[in-house]
């Protein structure tokens, strides 16, 4: 019988970020994975010819290079400079497994045309996605945003963060619909308009947080990994075996364990392994789940860059709801042999959304359009799953399965949630660990 203080399914990305953080902690840890590569349903697919396989697709012709340059997200996702997960990455310092590359535009889609996203005073002065008078309002308001502090009510300007709701904030500046819509999908992020009638206090650090990481690189908030996302749960990985983390991959489970409710043990191929807690993905436990909705992507390889976009070699482009009628934002990411994901020249494009119908493939065709001509199309819908509790009672912690969005900030509240279920304690960052080792100041 062998024991662990923490015994984890599946290698997606949450769940090695966090049987890295737990390794770090001194947790002894086990891993295991049905499958025999890393990444789950995160993983990124390698060589072109799994990924037709993987599909069913014919292929791949010859047109499209050596099939070992290629390294296809089933779930792409750009990062920003400044959020969660860079600082998880700096502070755990698997960025020393890892090279990054700076996406190369962000564009919002607006009357059937594709608009560079302004987050700085210089972009609202040339952009065509508002009038005169609108770029005065939308500088006041980024002024607000930048010079906001939550902790210091002298720069809150009478603005109750925790009462005054987003539509509010923006009917204070005077700022119009399209104003609106920009600002509240394309830079804050939002996938829909609930948030308008939430306090504004999360659109704020949203706005803030944008233009942020905009400023580290001028043209772009966005990361990417070279070699595609799979990299990210391969690093997590590295880390937890670095301080004693064990993994078992390509491992059926048989049973998980249960005693008065609580979790004991997983059964692996006829082995035992005891545990006090358990982390695992919505696949290992269908019934402690619940399905919320459905998420469509469409993969599409290409060889050219995607028109309107400065023959941007990596970008997002993000689709407001409001343009099509729908209820969720479409999101369309961009890498390309510049991030070592394809063969020369050649690109990856992949929409995505919340699916809102039964004919899931036509509420992207608007995004797909946008792409043509497009070589191959590999599509996908998944159920949107999450956990049924808590798991403080069972000490089973159930990951949320990815939303549609394209940026990695729903993960990283989930993996902190976790976490905070996990030890009772917030995750937060600030400093990497060999900083916090050598610094005076903690």
């Amino acid at each position: 019988m062998q024991e662990y203080d923490i015994i984890v399914l599946g290698t997606g990305l949450k769940e090695c970020v966090l049987s890295g953080l737990m390794s770090l902690s001194g947790k002894k840890v086990l891993h295991i994975d049905k499958n025999p590569y890393y990444g789950g349903e995160s993983a990124s697919i390698s060589p072109l010819e799994e990924l037709y396989r993987r599909f069913k697709v014919h292929g791949p012709p010859k047109s499209m290079g050596r099939g070992k340059e290629w390294n296809v997200d089933l779930i792409p996702k750009f990062f920003l400079a400044t959020g969660e997960l860079v600082k998880i990455l700096l502070h755990t310092e698997v960025t020393r497994y890892m090279d990054f590359k700076v996406v190369e535009g962000s564009y919002v889609y607006k009357a059937g045309k594709l608009h560079k996203v302004p987050a700085t005073e210089e972009d609202a002065q040339t952009s065509d996605l508002m009038g005169m008078f609108d770029k005065r309002r939308f500088r006041k308001l980024l002024n607000f945003v930048l010079n906001f502090e939550s902790r210091n009510p002298r720069t809150h300007q009478d603005v109750d963060p925790e009462k005054t709701t987003t539509r509010e904030l923006f009917s204070r500046f005077d700022l119009g619909q399209d104003v609106i819509d920009f600002t509240g999908h394309a830079i804050a992020l939002h996938c829909n308009e609930s948030y308008l009638d939430q306090p504004c206090l999360d659109t704020i650090n949203r706005i803030k947080l944008y233009c942020e990481s905009l400023s580290r690189h001028n043209f772009s908030p966005y990361l990417y990994p070279l070699y595609g996302q799979g990299e990210l749960p391969q690093g997590f990985a590295r880390l937890s075996a670095e301080y004693g983390g064990a993994f078992l991959m390509n491992r059926t489970i048989d049973e998980i364990v249960m005693e008065n409710g609580k979790v004991k043990a997983v059964k692996s191929e006829g082995k035992e392994f005891h545990c006090k807690q358990l982390i695992c993905d919505p696949s290992y436990v269908p019934n402690r789940v619940r399905k919320i909705g459905r998420v469509i992507r469409v993969i599409c390889l290409l060889n050219h860059p995607v028109k309107n976009t400065h023959d941007a070699s990596s970008c997002q482009i993000i689709l407001p709801q409001s343009q099509f009628n729908r209820k969720s934002d479409i999101y369309i990411s961009v890498v390309s042999y510049s991030h070592s994901v394809a063969s020369d020249g050649l690109y990856i494009a992949t929409v995505s959304t919340t699916a809102e119908t039964i004919t899931p493939e036509k509420e992207v065709q608007p995004g797909l359009e946008l792409l043509e001509p497009i070589l191959q199309k590999f599509v996908t819908v998944n159920n949107l799953l999450v956990p049924n509790e808590d798991g403080r009672k069972s000490q089973i912690f159930v990951s949320r399965s990815y939303d549609g969005a394209n940026h990695f900030e729903t993960e990283c509240k989930d993996i902190k949630d976790l976490y905070h279920r996990l030890t009772g304690a917030q995750l937060c960052f600030l400093k990497s660990r060999h900083q916090s080792h050598n610094s005076d100041d903690d």
